[in-house]
């Protein structure tokens, strides 16, 4: 594992746990060169999730791309990074366990939504208002009624 501080390819296992969800191995490196330590995480190999964006287009599911969206969406808010990774985590189990290797951005897009309701009502009007693309305050209020239900 190359340091991210020094790029010295050569690093120690300091500790070693399961993450959180239980889906991957947190390990503590550090460099042998400059000290620096840091975070990996290890995670089974599985055959890649392809998602069909709106224009018929697939991309490979990006852990990192939805996190952005996540974060974007819970800016300012009192979200703990671990209850994103968390969702993700369940989505990604859900989709393995249909054994799906393809999804909609739509399908990715209402399971976010789903369950980042229960976790922050803003955050889900925000993340809805980029993934529904509202065209006007209308359709917003709309979205707003039907979460006051």
């Amino acid at each position: 594992m190359r340091c991210p501080k020094c790029g010295c390819e050569e690093s120690k296992v300091v500790d070693s746990r399961p993450s959180e969800s239980n889906d991957a191995i947190r390990r503590r490196r550090e460099c042998v060169s400059c000290g620096f330590r840091f975070t990996t995480y290890e995670r089974r190999e599985e055959v890649p999730l392809q998602v069909i964006k709106k224009d018929g287009t697939k991309e490979a599911f990006s852990r990192s791309k939805l996190m952005r969206g996540l974060v974007t969406a819970t800016v300012k808010r009192n979200v703990d990074i671990t209850r994103l990774d968390a969702l993700i985590s369940d989505i990604e189990g859900e989709l393995r366990d249909a054994g799906k290797t393809e999804v909609t951005s739509q399908e990715l897009g209402s399971m976010v939504l789903v369950r980042l309701r229960d976790i922050d009502e803003v955050a889900y009007v925000r993340f809805a208002s980029v993934y529904r693309d509202f065209k006007d305050a209308g359709e917003f209020s709309e979205e707003l009624r039907s979460l006051a239900k």
